[in-house]
């Protein structure tokens, strides 16, 4: 089952919808790591998380080891049947997260993509969807099914 990598990027939680147990995950292009692409992680169905807010050095997110896991049972009180359901965020296991399985998706990042709170003079360039081309403090989520990402996801298989 292959894990996910991002070595060398700066993530930042970006989103935590608490009514709807989500949380999403962003690193932007920037000039200062040398990408071009924008890279989310979403994580549905949260019952726990520790999490820093800025990841600097990338992630690596992977179902947890089973000794990893012993380790965080006994810090946490965690059940045993959350074993298949904790994910790592971090190589050295400092973060974690209890959810359904998280899906990711990554695209270029147009450089002139207008600020999403300024009004829009058209069509976007971007290659993401309409639906997901607004960021998330942009989708009403009322509009949302309960559960529902505000686009597609590409799941992680492990």
């Amino acid at each position: 089952m292959p894990d996910f990598v991002r070595e060398r990027r700066l993530f930042r939680v970006v989103s935590f919808a608490a009514s709807h147990r989500q949380l999403l995950l962003r690193s932007d292009a920037t000039a200062v790591d040398g990408t071009d692409t924008r890279v989310e992680v979403y994580f549905g169905h949260m019952e726990l998380m520790l999490l820093k807010p800025v990841y600097q050095k990338g992630i690596h997110v992977r179902p947890a080891p089973e000794a990893e896991f012993a380790v965080l049972k006994e810090r946490h009180d965690l059940p045993a049947e959350d074993a298949g359901f904790t994910w790592m965020i971090e190589p050295d296991g400092d973060s974690f997260v209890v959810s359904a399985n998280p899906s990711w998706r990554e695209a270029a990042s147009s450089k002139t993509r207008p600020c999403s709170t300024s009004p829009s003079p058209g069509p976007r360039t971007s290659p993401w969807s309409a639906a997901a081309s607004a960021d998330a403090e942009d989708t009403p989520r009322a509009s949302l099914p309960q559960g529902t990402p505000s686009a597609p996801y590409t799941p992680l298989h492990w």
